[in-house]
């Protein structure tokens, strides 16, 4: 993508609320990526640790998660194998697209997160908007990691309490509440209070081996049924025209890195927009092919009668399956305090800047509101959890706004990038991209307000 020479929203009125609480509020980078502080004279001159190569995995690490678990339920609403791979990889396109545009706009505004980076190429309203679109995002998928502990530990127990009960005689310690919550306040809540992150720097790794293991597992499966392992229907086209687009939030979520995508590619060795476009290809070939692999074996094996959960449908004796489901809880115990993080980050970016208290005055009561902060974003989230007992619903609603961190801002990013510069004369390939952007912008709005009002009218009225 050529760079034009000029500035983006230079007006020091567009900064002027980013600068001190951007310093805090460093959000979303991968546990993994160490970045060097921000200046003026570090945007490009190799001084980061990343090669080509880590990046990658740290793309993929960001993209791959719990979200795999409802590729199958996906291909199922978007009407078979075909619909479901050609919707992936039309998608694929704007992804990868997106990808890019924002280290364009990174280089070009001397930003290094996403947030920062909306801030400075778009200016102030779509800003905020970017930072409570964040907010929401992060506290909508930690009721759906909450929601994937639940579903894990009722199988685990269902296989470890083997003797009959008549009904309505579950024990009490066996209730999906009480499992969800203990779990909760002993593993996840410790581990959300802390300031700082860097501890889980490791725990990707868990992470990424966990998401591999589940795919594997679901594969085999399919190649190798078991016997009471009988597919029902087999869709082959959706039901109604409209009906794909109900697999569009399931993709979104999945493919969703690229909030954390601007910190990878300023932590590169050499940053360039090149490069980074051959880094994030690599990258999103790998993750689809994961999740069309865990999507096409789980649908086939399952038919229209797939969980929107996969391992839900295995029976819970399963021992290479209840390996999958403890990947699974450990990754998802891991992601939960980094995704807590980064919204509350969010949050703290946002009080500094409304409150107009500098970082350096506000040290005495950080540690008070942190806490604060942190209770009420835990008990929220849990509360949620315990009453919204499809991980489906949720996705519905945050697989919305993760398209507009994959098509809207970027969107927004290029066209405010391409206005900004200097030219005489514009030439055909800065018409195309403007074009570009306007039509991400639109394909962004249409699948937010697509998902978004079929999560509210069908979803969570049922």
């Amino acid at each position: 993508m050529a760079q034009g020479t000029g500035s983006i929203n230079s007006d020091y009125k567009d900064w002027e609320w980013s600068a001190d609480a951007g310093e805090r509020a460093r959000l979303l980078q991968s546990p993994s990526v160490e970045t060097v502080p921000k200046s003026g004279e570090s945007q490009g001159n190799g001084l980061g640790a990343t090669s080509a190569l880590g990046a990658v995995f740290i793309v993929v690490n960001a993209a791959l998660g719990a979200g795999l678990l409802n590729f199958p339920a996906a291909f199922s609403m978007a009407g078979g194998v075909a619909a479901g791979i050609a919707l992936q990889m039309c998608m694929l396109i704007f992804i990868i697209g997106g990808l890019v545009i924002l280290a364009y706009c990174s280089q070009a505004s001397n930003e290094r997160t996403y947030q920062e980076v909306v801030w400075a190429v778009c200016g102030k309203v779509p800003g905020v908007l970017c930072e409570v679109a964040i907010a929401v995002y992060t506290f909508g998928t930690c009721i759906a990691f909450l929601i994937i502990i639940g579903d894990q530990e009722d199988k685990i127990i269902a296989a470890l309490v083997t003797e009959p009960e008549e009904a309505g005689s579950s024990r009490w310690y066996t209730d999906r509440k009480f499992t969800i919550s203990i779990t909760a306040f002993l593993l996840i809540l410790p581990l959300s209070i802390p300031k700082e992150i860097g501890f889980q720097k490791y725990a990707s790794s868990l992470s990424v081996i966990g998401t591999w293991y589940v795919t594997a597992v679901i594969i085999i499966k399919y190649i190798w049924p078991d016997k009471e392992l009988m597919p029902m229907e087999i869709p082959t086209s959706p039901s109604t025209w409209t009906a794909v687009f109900n697999a569009m939030p399931t993709i979104c979520f999945g493919f969703q890195c690229h909030v954390s995508s601007v910190p990878v590619f300023n932590s590169m060795k050499q940053p360039e927009v090149k490069t980074w476009g051959a880094v994030v290809t690599a990258a999103m070939v790998i993750a689809l092919f994961v999740y069309t692999g865990t999507g096409v074996c789980g649908f086939l094996t399952f038919g229209a009668s797939v969980d929107q959960d996969v391992l839900l449908s295995y029976p819970s004796n399963d021992i290479p399956v209840a390996l999958a489901r403890a990947f699974i809880i450990l990754c998802v115990l891991t992601s939960y305090p980094i995704l807590h993080f980064c919204g509350r980050a969010v949050l703290e970016g946002l009080w500094l800047r409304y409150t107009g208290v500098t970082v350096e005055e506000d040290v005495v009561r950080e540690r008070r509101r942190r806490l604060l902060q942190t209770i009420s974003w835990f008990l929220l989230t849990l509360l949620l959890a315990l009453f919204i007992p499809d991980i489906g619903k949720v996705i519905s609603v945050i697989g919305g706004l993760a398209a507009c961190f994959i098509f809207v801002f970027p969107g927004l990013c290029l066209i405010q990038a391409k206005l900004s510069e200097i030219q005489e004369t514009r030439a055909i390939s800065w018409w195309a991209q403007v074009s570009y952007g306007v039509f991400m912008v639109t394909l962004g709005a249409f699948i937010f307000g697509q998902t978004t009002a079929n999560a509210i009218f069908v979803d969570l009225t049922a």
